[in-house]
């Protein structure tokens, strides 16, 4: 009777034992599984040769993350970061290893000759500029040297994903990103029209373009991918061609002004110009809507939203609004290594060569725009009413975008 009563007390325990490891297994294994279900490309897929047995004698443990890269590399496409992969002939003559690493795409596009070798120049010459700024202790600014993984989650909101074509775009408000947001919509294609892919990017309605639904950015990552995110983050920043677009920050400044203090909106007159109103215009009981105050004629002028953007307490109230933050804190650059900086001076050059690199051009174009731009030329006319310290002031805030993206200290303006 003892003998049995002991029996099922171990039979209890050893189950009970079992259990715990079951689920002890789950958590640190398993849960990469339930992570990692949905792909992250939807290219096509190519078989992968089975690695052969490990030998019982290795002595080499493999790492969990490593693990996790291999299962995160089944989903990421070979060559996406890489525009410049050859083209194989017959396939059937290829071995295991090359169709290991190639993945055919029918929208690519082959190039029989070289892009031009100013444009090659032009790149090279501002991502070592990039590099240069981000080791020079003597340009310093906020997050410049902490590390891509203490960049808040909330900071990766403009990043765009496309998984179909392993690219990744850091988008800068009043720099030709809503044309560059209609690309990434086209090419993800995540847009349906009467069931096939939109194709035409200008047929794409503005409230479309702006609204976060139609973009994987990675600040989404977290809620699809849990805490493998960040790594995931990691690979395709390693792995798929990253891109941004910038232009004079002076005039982006101005031109974030025409645009949303110069034209009707209602957000922007509730959220902002009633406070520059109240703050630097005397105005204590500004008009209650933007269609009154533009009946009134009372609006912020440009020096009242230089000094809204010089006043400590703004970013005690709020960050500021992704028009008027600097490139350095929306896109990270020092954190990031683009593959490819455009500049709005140059954006019909730039987007061709870029779209060429992508070997995309042949399935859409970037479209010309027609609306009227800020010219660089209207900034000594801008700055005119803003005091010279003022001036100066502004260029501090902003000089690291300056330095960083190659563009000259503007003398006439700060040397009054």
């Amino acid at each position: 009777m003892g003998t049995s009563r002991m029996f099922r007390i171990f039979v209890v325990l050893g189950s009970a034992f079992m259990i715990l490891l079951i689920i002890i297994y789950w958590d640190d294994v398993g849960a990469t599984h339930l992570y990692m279900h949905t792909p992250v490309s939807l290219g096509p897929k190519v078989p992968h040769p089975q690695p052969p047995q490990s030998r019982p004698h290795t002595t080499r443990t493999p790492s969990f993350l490593s693990d996790i890269d291999a299962f995160v590399n089944q989903f990421l496409e070979p060559g996406t970061g890489e525009p410049t992969d050859t083209v194989p002939g017959d396939s059937s003559n290829q071995s295991e290893k090359s169709e290991e690493r190639y993945v055919p795409r029918r929208e690519w596009k082959i190039h029989l000759t070289p892009v031009a070798a100013e444009l090659r120049e032009r790149q090279e010459k501002r991502r070592r500029l990039l590099q240069e700024v981000c080791a020079n202790d003597s340009v310093p600014f906020p997050g410049k040297n902490r590390s891509f993984d203490d960049i808040p989650n909330k900071e990766l909101d403009h990043l765009i994903v496309d998984d179909r074509h392993g690219i990744i775009y850091c988008y800068v408000p009043k720099v030709a990103c809503s044309n560059w947001k209609r690309i990434m919509i086209v090419l993800s294609e995540s847009l349906q029209q009467d069931g096939a892919p939109q194709r035409d990017p200008l047929a794409i309605p503005r409230d479309l373009v702006h609204n976060s639904s139609m973009h994987f950015t990675f600040n989404k990552f977290w809620k699809r991918y849990g805490k493998f995110a960040k790594h995931l983050m990691k690979v395709k920043l390693k792995k798929y061609t990253k891109f941004l677009f910038v232009r004079d920050p002076f005039v982006r400044l101005i031109s974030a002004y025409r645009n949303k203090f110069e034209m009707r909106n209602e957000d922007f007159y509730r959220h902002f110009a009633q406070v520059m109103l109240r703050r630097y215009a005397n105005q204590p009981t500004p008009p209650a809507s933007v269609d009154e105050a533009f009946a009134l004629g009372s609006r912020p002028s440009f020096s009242h939203f230089t000094q809204y953007l010089l006043d400590p307490q703004t970013e005690k109230d709020m960050p500021f609004n992704e028009h008027w933050r600097q490139v350095y804190r929306l896109c990270h650059p020092c954190q990031i290594q683009y593959d490819f900086v455009g500049h709005l001076e140059t954006a019909e050059e730039d987007a061709e060569h870029l779209l060429r690199l992508l070997r995309v051009d042949n399935v859409v174009e970037f479209p010309t725009s027609q609306r009227n731009l800020t010219a660089s030329s209207w900034e000594t006319d801008w700055f005119g009413p803003v005091p010279v310290e003022a001036r100066r002031q502004l260029y501090k805030l902003y000089e690291p975008d300056f330095r960083l993206f190659g563009y000259d200290r503007p003398e006439s303006i700060l040397n009054e």
